[in-house]
């Protein structure tokens, strides 16, 4: 079987790292959205079920049907509007919005409509912004040095070690002695994690032209700016030929299923997948694959014990966490802002898209990866203009 031949140990890391880093630095704002959304606690439990099934159904399934690194995850931004916006509606009603989102995600998918837009994106372009997305990814990795300055030190410590002597172990190392030294530390605290299997909880849906005018197409216009440009733009960076509708389709169906039981978004991950797509995966490209695979693997473990979540989330530090995917995102960093900086008739226009996605910039509930791409394609087409008049 292919995937046991291509299998690593450093893409089981890569997997695991993903997964970690998804779960700790947004499920608060899932538990957030669904107590806005009216869920108790068996809901809330349900809906991280929903979302680690749905998140691993759509990682191993594209993974291994496109045989590329296919990260998805929960829609983050999704999540805040939802925590902002949903305040008293009730379990069915919400439900009802899931549903409409994922039916004009779907239409979006079928048509082919976000392809066509996605392709006049320059590669230039798309790796600015890829760089942008992950420069404070890994700024708030060294941050960490201020409250843990021995374990975050040590972390980098091992990293350049590994990047000079064993440059496809530095992340698993990483992770290895950071862990040692946050249990020797007294910084992991196991003891009140407790296992049980979720139950999943079925809502039936409430559908009003109210809620989808007020909040479903909203929700759709923040998954597809926030999460699923990005998402492409991270997979198509990192020289994979995205089958975009495809993606988007399967997605959407997988959100449509689950929605009733708190699925409310599975989209395409852009922060957590570059942590799949680069050498620190595999060396080979066509193998790190196996990292998404693995990734799904850890998401449906999470999922099928979505209650327990977030018990096992508190046993890691916040530093341990951060500062090992700042490091584990360096490479990425710069690979796309070689890329970015190669074409000189391109680099101010991927310069504007690279600073104004690192600045984090959140403009009517959109990210600020959506604000840095737009900018740079406007930055793009005006500096061209100019160009092809002076010519004449």
């Amino acid at each position: 079987m292919r995937l046991l031949k291509d299998f690593s140990g450093s893409a089981l890391v890569a997997g695991f790292v993903t997964v970690l880093v998804g779960y700790t630095s947004s499920v608060v704002v899932v538990f957030q959205a669904a107590r806005a959304s009216g869920a108790g606690p068996a809901e809330v439990a349900s809906w991280m079920w929903a979302l680690g099934i749905g998140s691993a159904l759509t990682c191993i399934g594209l993974s291994l049907r496109y045989r590329q690194p296919v990260v998805t995850a929960w829609s983050t931004p999704g999540a805040a509007l939802l925590a902002t916006s949903a305040a008293g509606l009730t379990m069915p009603e919400a439900t009802g919005v899931f549903i409409m989102t994922a039916v004009l995600t779907l239409l979006v998918g079928i048509t082919g409509w976000f392809e066509r837009l996605l392709a006049r994106i320059s590669s230039a372009l798309a790796a600015a912004m890829l760089a942008g997305i992950l420069l404070r990814f890994s700024i708030k990795g060294f941050l960490a040095l201020e409250s843990q300055f021995v374990l975050v030190l040590s972390m980098f410590a091992i990293y350049l070690a590994g990047r000079r002597w064993w440059p496809r172990y530095a992340v698993p190392g990483v992770l290895a002695l950071g862990m040692g030294m946050a249990g020797a530390q007294g910084l992991l605290h196991f003891e009140g994690v407790t296992f049980a299997l979720t139950t999943p909880v079925l809502t039936v849906p409430e559908f009003s032209l109210g809620n989808l005018i007020g909040l479903a197409v909203p929700l759709f216009i923040v998954n597809m700016a926030s999460q699923y440009v990005p998402g492409i733009v991270t997979i198509r960076a990192s020289g994979y030929p995205a089958p975009v509708s495809q993606l988007v389709t399967w997605t959407a169906l997988t959100t449509l299923v689950l929605a009733p039981f708190g699925g409310f978004a599975i989209v395409l991950a852009a922060i957590t997948a570059a942590l799949c797509m680069g050498p620190d995966a595999h060396a080979s490209p066509a193998r790190r694959y196996v990292a998404a695979v693995a990734a799904g693997g850890f998401y449906l473990v999470m999922g099928l014990y979505g209650g327990t979540v977030g018990s096992l989330l508190a046993a890691f530090p916040e530093e341990l966490v951060l500062a090992l995917a700042g490091l584990a995102l360096l490479n990425t960093i710069g690979s796309g802002l070689a890329t970015a900086m190669t074409d000189a008739r391109q680099r101010e226009a991927a310069l504007v898209t690279f600073i104004l996605t690192a600045s984090g910039i959140s403009l009517f509930g959109i990210g600020s990866a959506f604000w840095g791409i737009t900018a740079g394609v406007i930055t793009l087409l005006v500096l061209d203009a100019g160009r092809r008049q002076e010519a004449k």
